[in-house]
């Protein structure tokens, strides 16, 4: 059941509209999102540590593709192998989180530019 809030009322000034109004698409674009998780998926090539391998002198013949999806956790970095088929999600869902990351910093600071408007007009009247 969703809680029921006390929504603000439309501003009759002008500025603070424009505010709203941005405020709403920016709100909007937030639902549109899907799974996410920060981090960074990175493709790799490694070498294996056989000295007769090609891949020791060789940087073009080294092993894989190898996928890998590095993250914090507090402090520290977590490294978790990925399948081929899982890299495309992982690289879609990280991308998720920075435009996550993105509308909740523009959201912050549209709220903080209305809330500063609407303490001027309150100490103005």
């Amino acid at each position: 059941m969703r809680r029921q809030t006390n929504l603000p009322q439309p501003s009759a000034d002008p500025v603070l509209q424009r505010y709203e109004t941005q405020f709403r698409a920016l709100r909007a674009q937030l639902a549109e999102l899907w799974f996410f998780c920060k981090g960074t998926i990175l493709q790799r090539r490694l070498t294996c540590g056989k000295p007769a391998c090609a891949c020791a002198a060789t940087p073009a013949r080294r092993h894989g593709p190898y996928f890998e999806w590095t993250y914090k956790v507090a402090g520290k970095t977590v490294n978790v192998r990925l399948a081929a088929e899982e890299a495309a999600a992982y690289r879609e869902a990280a991308a998720q989180w920075r435009r996550l990351r993105t509308l909740l910093r523009r959201l912050e600071g549209l709220s903080r530019r209305a809330l500063k408007r609407k303490g001027r007009l309150l100490r103005s009247r």
